[in-house]
């Protein structure tokens, strides 16, 4: 077993460096929509019913089961939900 560093969870655990990048946008919107929710201690109907979602799929975000929703899922309900959504584009180190 070696003891490699890696940036984020998501590039020691994903395959490619493709995915990697995915999940850790994921996990941001993800993130960002529970912190949300709970600021605004919306019931999970209220958010269901804001973010065009059915109430279960409002529990799977609130679980964190990221493998269930994409990133224009996500971005969809940011917006929605009245998230302002800003992305940077670096170059890689």
């Amino acid at each position: 077993m070696s003891n490699q560093r890696f940036a984020s969870v998501w590039d020691a655990i994903e395959d490619t460096p493709q995915e990697a990048e995915n999940m850790k946008l994921r996990s941001i919107l993800m993130m960002a929509l529970k912190n949300h929710l709970i600021r605004t201690e919306m019931s999970q109907a209220q958010a269901a019913k804001l973010l065009g979602v059915t109430q279960p799929r409002i529990s799977d975000l609130m679980r964190g089961k990221i493998n269930l929703f994409g990133l224009d899922a996500l971005v969809n309900m940011a917006t929605a939900a009245g998230l302002h959504i800003e992305l940077r584009v670096l170059e890689a180190a």
